[in-house]
């Protein structure tokens, strides 16, 4: 992978932007519901899923303000559909040694989690697959 084809102009800067933002709120969201950044939650896999969703998050907004943008997006469709995948588990079937939230499927902070993952997936995996193009070659240039 050449630097070119890992850095801008993959995406836009208000599409870098709204990335970047999107993915702060996830991880916003998800230190709240755990009770703060310290705080973990049990079981301890949960806790640290948590920890390292909230981490993915703030590295993949880094990485889509630098520029870098193929692993930008592709952290931040893993940081949409790790909490998706995870709420419909922790709602439905539930987890191992977690029970807490079966059938809670109306929790406000949930759903406005669902709608922030949500948007971020709509917006992330568009322009990650647009990331995995070749750069067309200038016209003109030496080799042609």
């Amino acid at each position: 992978m050449s630097h070119r084809t890992a850095m801008v102009p993959e995406a836009t800067w208000v599409a870098r932007w709204a990335g970047s933002l999107l993915c702060l709120v996830v991880a916003g969201i998800h230190v709240v519901d755990q009770g703060g950044i310290t705080a973990t939650r049990d079981p301890s896999y949960i806790g640290i899923a948590y920890h390292v969703l909230e981490i993915a998050a703030v590295v993949a907004a880094v990485l889509l303000l630098l520029g870098l943008v193929r692993l930008g997006w592709l952290l931040a469709v893993g940081v949409a559909l790790g909490p998706l995948v995870g709420y419909i588990l922790s709602r439905g079937p539930g987890l191992p040694d977690y029970s807490d939230d079966i059938g809670n499927w109306t929790e406000p902070l949930g759903l406005v989690s669902l709608a922030v993952e949500g948007a971020l997936l709509l917006l992330s995996v568009p322009l990650f697959v647009r990331s995995l193009r070749p750069e067309p070659r200038a016209s003109g240039s030496i080799g042609d």
